[in-house]
């Protein structure tokens, strides 16, 4: 079995936040591979399914903790204790200041990079939870990240996000098969990150 993690935050105040972008791409995944409805459990909105993969159907739980982000490992901790599983079955889906617009980079094991939604995640799980973090650029200084993750996508974003989300959706099967390199190289082919040029400001 597979659990899928969404970062965010809930409720309508944060929906479009960049924050929520890991609750967004489970929202995608959700609608375009037919889970069943989402449901309150574990401290979280959930929803069950499967991803057909080459060698056969992997049982998959989307997970939307409601515990707010920096205490999602909290609520996810639930989830894997009432299924008994190992962090190495958790997939967390997260923005990343660190990555440009668009581009998508998959790690597992090491620090948390002052992510505190990874930090709880690692503080309940252990350090090898996956985790797909979308690069969602960087505001220029370091007393502007706050405000800026907790503001929604700007518009031209979309251009880069909904292709993406459509590609993660696409390259699920890699995902779920436990082949990481080949789900990254997949969603990268399907959805080029737009070019950046790092002397421009990522602010709105």
């Amino acid at each position: 079995m597979l659990i899928l993690v969404g970062q965010g935050n809930p409720g309508a105040k944060y929906a479009g936040n960049r924050h929520n972008a890991g609750f967004m791409i489970l929202d995608r995944i959700h609608a375009e591979l037919g889970f069943q409805p989402w449901r309150s459990k574990f401290e979280s909105q959930i929803s069950e399914g499967t991803i057909e993969t080459s060698a056969g159907r992997i049982k998959t739980l989307l997970v939307k903790p409601e515990t707010f982000y920096n205490e999602s490992g909290r609520a996810l901790s639930k989830a894997t204790t009432f299924y008994k599983l190992a962090a190495e079955d958790v997939v967390v889906f997260h923005d990343e200041i660190d990555l440009a617009p668009g581009r998508v980079r998959m790690k597992q094991g090491g620090g948390h990079s002052g992510n505190n939604g990874i930090r709880s995640m690692i503080a309940h799980l252990g350090e090898n939870v996956r985790r797909v973090r979308i690069g969602v650029g960087h505001p220029g200084d370091k007393s502007l990240v706050m405000p800026y993750v907790l503001s929604d996508f700007a518009k031209s974003d979309q251009d880069w996000f909904e292709p993406l989300q459509k590609a993660i959706c696409g390259a699920l099967p890699f995902l779920a098969a436990g082949d990481d390199e080949r789900f990254q190289t997949e969603v990268m082919r399907l959805a080029p990150a737009p070019k950046h040029d790092p002397k421009q400001s990522n602010r709105d």
